[in-house]
């Protein structure tokens, strides 16, 4: 049996701001704030010195040089954990970013509960609920190394600001080579009839695990694979929804204003069913290894099986 290859989208990310400098892509410019090393970033600065730039534990002033340097014609990739990114900075990314809508793209790695050992402090799992409410924001997180790289080209060549999730464990690959991203597209992972479970980021292949797990058990759940939470593909969860009559999200996240938020609020206008949201409970994470806390705040496999089943 073959070796299940297992890489970090933090990685990917940075070896993707690599490939993409080494085919051409002579706009590009990357920010950070002294996590070179963390969020991967150190990649291109290994390769691009001239082109990386260092702007200390400043975030804001990151997203102020950002926005400078994306009026300059010049596309830069500001870096950071996301609770700094998407917390700390909110209204550097509000005010200098968003409001003037410039071509800036924001990579956040280190967020949700999976940061682990890091605590409650940089645990980041509101990311979503702000980055959604800045009006022209896109918001992408893949969900392993193949997606993330897409992701992470499409950013480049979209005119406008973007806010993108990169997880810290090592995730599954299970998209081949040649897989085709579309902001604003969903992807259907496995058909199914009783059931929609709706995932992104580090839960899709927990809910594809569960989806297996459900299976066994007489429950024939729809997959879908929702990399960008806005704009959400509102055509696939609204088609999905009318098939089975339920749905599930699932993330590494807020139950608050994240993935979840966003279905609801596309099926209550359109086609409202029962909704059964998966994520962080209105609580702050915990320190400890990724894979304890994930099982202790039901967002791994087993949780997933045992509360949609409960839910049912």
């Amino acid at each position: 049996m073959a070796e299940v290859k297992k890489i970090a989208t933090r990685d990917s990310y940075g070896n993707a701001l690599k490939a993409l400098a080494d085919e051409g892509a002579d706009k590009l410019v990357v920010v950070d704030a002294d996590l070179a090393s963390a969020t991967k970033t150190g990649i291109f600065k290994a390769a691009y010195p001239d082109r990386h730039f260092n702007c200390g534990i400043a975030e804001d002033n990151l997203i102020g040089t950002a926005a400078g340097l994306s009026t300059m014609g010049l596309i830069p990739f500001a870096s950071s954990f996301a609770m700094f990114a998407a917390g700390r900075a909110f209204e550097q990314v509000r005010n200098s970013i968003g409001y003037p809508h410039l071509n800036v793209k924001i990579g956040a790695t280190h967020a949700g509960i999976s940061a682990g050992e890091d605590g409650a402090s940089h645990q980041c799992c509101e990311d979503f609920a702000l980055m959604r409410s800045i009006p022209g924001m896109v918001v992408i997180c893949p969900s392993d190394d193949v997606e993330a790289k897409a992701v992470v080209k499409a950013a480049y060549e979209y005119v406008g600001p973007v806010y993108m999730r990169f997880g810290r464990p090592a995730v599954e690959v299970f998209h081949e080579d040649g897989y085709q991203f579309e902001i604003g597209k969903g992807e259907v992972l496995r058909e199914g009839k009783d059931i929609t479970i709706i995932a992104t980021g580090l839960m899709v292949q927990e809910a594809i695990e569960a989806g297996k797990q459900l299976e066994a058990k007489g429950i024939d759940a729809e997959i879908i694979n929702m990399a960008t939470i806005k704009p959400l593909d509102t055509e696939l969860v609204l088609a999905s929804a009318k098939k089975t009559g339920k749905v599930v999200t699932v993330e590494e996240h807020s139950v608050i204003g994240g993935l979840g938020s966003a279905v609801c609020d596309a099926l209550s206008a359109k086609n409202p069913v029962p909704v059964l949201k998966i994520g962080v409970q209105d609580v702050f994470g915990e320190s400890g290894p990724a894979e304890e806390i994930l099982h202790k705040f039901g967002l791994d496999a087993e949780g997933i099986t045992a509360s949609v089943k409960a839910w049912l």
